[in-house]
């Protein structure tokens, strides 16, 4: 696999306070990628870096091989970034809205049919604010589309939903991922994580202290002799929800 992102001792300094100091990791094409940490960890910081959206104070930042420092322009026309909905006109539906994409990225993508990806043509009149918390996440998610990045970036989409839109957001994901789209997503839901990322940077307090497939992070913590304190058991409570009310989404 090619890497897309390449970070080299990125440094972000705020005065004496060093919020990123000196990580080196890579994004491999076509992946999901997680950036895992507490909150002040530095990992929204370095998204945002990555994102052209905030500067660094040292450090090589590569994408889909524009050097961010000579090459920003171009990087804003391969990457989509999700926005909260705050960040949207409130006057206007959700296709004028679209339309209004459409217009700042020079796109001319049907409407409808982007909705449709998402599930939301029924809500084509439709003001975000009118949305439930899983139809605006999804909203979100389809404005990143627009521009048909090489790369997006979602930054804890599925907090504060329910566990069918949860689901339903991760099936989306999954959707992207499989059409060719690299995506690098931040949550603090580590099922979440573990179902989604093929690899995970740990990040704390400024520095990667660990990145790896799921799957490889769990073996190591279990070779160490970590047992959980009771069995754990084929289902959680989440497995019962989901059984007895059923997958599908229900939106107020």
């Amino acid at each position: 696999m090619q890497p897309i992102i390449s970070v080299q001792n990125l440094v972000k300094k705020y005065g004496e306070f060093e919020a990123v100091k000196s990580i080196s990791f890579e994004v491999f094409e076509g992946e999901i990628f997680g950036l895992l940490g507490p909150n002040g960890a530095g990992k929204s910081t370095t998204l945002e870096i990555i994102e052209t959206l905030r500067t660094k104070t040292s450090g090589t930042v590569t994408v889909a091989g524009f050097d961010l420092d000579k090459k920003a322009v171009e990087i804003k026309k391969i990457i989509g970034v999700q926005l909260q909905s705050s960040g949207f006109y409130p006057g206007l539906n959700l296709v004028e809205l679209i339309n209004l994409f459409n217009g700042l990225y020079n796109q001319n993508v049907n409407a409808l049919e982007l909705l449709d990806k998402v599930n939301l043509r029924d809500k084509a009149k439709a003001k975000v604010k009118e949305l439930s918390g899983g139809q605006k996440q999804r909203f979100s998610i389809a404005t990143t589309l627009i521009n048909t990045p090489k790369i997006i970036f979602l930054d804890e989409p599925t907090t504060g939903l329910d566990p069918q839109a949860r689901r339903n957001l991760w099936d989306l994901i999954k959707q992207i991922q499989s059409e060719g789209t690299t995506v690098i997503i931040t949550t603090h839901y580590m099922d979440e994580a573990e179902l989604l990322c093929d690899r995970v940077a740990i990040i704390d307090e400024g520095k990667i202290i660990s990145l790896a497939t799921p799957d490889k992070l769990i073996d190591d913590l279990v070779a160490t002799g970590f047992e959980k304190p009771k069995e754990v058991k084929q289902a959680n409570l989440e497995d019962v929800f989901i059984h007895l009310t059923g997958r599908s989404i229900r939106e107020d």
